[in-house]
């Protein structure tokens, strides 16, 4: 059985998948779940995976694994090539550090200001099966974090190539899409103040993986 990957192609959560697979230059068959329109709420999705979330990655021993961080650790235990956790302890430490950090600064803050404003995702303050009402004062925060994020890795990337450790790692392919998706809520690094951060992500765009994925 191939490794299947239920993706949907606009979303940035499943985009981290889809880059760390390329990057690997791993096989894969992909089933697109249309978020748009609920699939993931539906029936057939959800007895698959009762989180009701993308990306899934469906192994094939049919073990199926229902958030990155799973299936990061899977792949990149089964396929160490190119390593995109580290190499030696010191590495991975940092890997592991940056990775959730731009997470929690990042992916989570643009998603805090999105799914608490947007008309679309009324009650869907969170993904998954549960819904949950939006809090309206949650926008104005995680517009302010998203800023702060960028100033961050424009400070951390002042004088450097890739994020955590000298080598390209799973911390570039979590800040590129994070930077990405902020653009939903119109905002992107400046130019003029935020160099460092402008000259990386420019760089970051010249990788193949990065050009055979959509524009967030």
């Amino acid at each position: 059985m191939p490794l299947i990957l239920y993706d949907c192609a606009s979303a940035p959560s499943p985009r981290r998948a889809r880059i760390f697979l390329a990057e690997k230059g791993i096989a894969h068959e992909t089933v697109e779940i249309d978020l748009r329109r609920g699939e993931q709420m539906g029936q057939a999705y959800a007895q698959l995976n009762p989180q009701c979330t993308v990306p899934a990655l469906r192994t094939d021993e049919g073990l199926l694994l229902c958030d990155n961080a799973a299936i990061a650790a899977y792949l990149e235990a089964r396929f160490p090539q190119p390593p995109l956790f580290g190499i030696s302890p010191e590495e991975k430490a940092e890997i592991a550090s940056w990775n959730w950090r731009i997470e929690f600064e990042g992916l989570v803050s643009v998603a805090e200001a999105l799914r608490n404003s947007s008309p679309a995702m009324l009650n869907r303050a969170l993904p998954g099966p549960v819904d949950y009402a939006q809090i309206p004062e949650l926008v104005q925060r995680g517009l302010a974090r998203v800023q702060q994020f960028f100033a961050t890795l424009n400070e951390r990337l002042d004088g450097r190539d890739f994020i955590a450790t000298e080598r390209f790692s799973v911390a570039d392919i979590t800040a590129v899409v994070a930077v990405d998706f902020a653009r939903v809520l119109r905002l992107k690094p400046d130019e003029l103040s935020q160099p460092h951060l402008q000259r990386w992500r420019l760089a970051m765009a010249q990788r193949p993986t990065m050009a055979l994925q959509p524009k967030a």
